[in-house]
């Protein structure tokens, strides 16, 4: 039996800037609210932020939203 429902991808990537309880709630609700996005994780220990979406994740429109909230997106780890 096949399915067109694609499983969930978990992309991980660095983000610089990252401090405090707020960063990690900017974060987690401008990532967060993207198309597909279904899931945000912040470590701010890290510098990580890990992204699951119902597919292969947009890094550009990701790295955009990160830029937008005074953070720099620097790649995926």
């Amino acid at each position: 039996m096949s399915s067109n429902v694609t499983a969930p991808v978990s992309t991980t990537y660095a983000v610089a800037g990252m401090s405090c309880g707020h960063c990690s709630a900017t974060l987690t609700r401008v990532v967060g609210g993207l198309e597909g996005v279904t899931a945000v994780e912040v470590a701010l220990d890290t510098g990580r932020v890990t992204v699951t979406s119902a597919g292969e994740p947009d890094d550009a429109a990701i790295a955009e939203v990160v830029d937008e909230a005074g953070y720099e997106l620097t790649g995926r780890v």
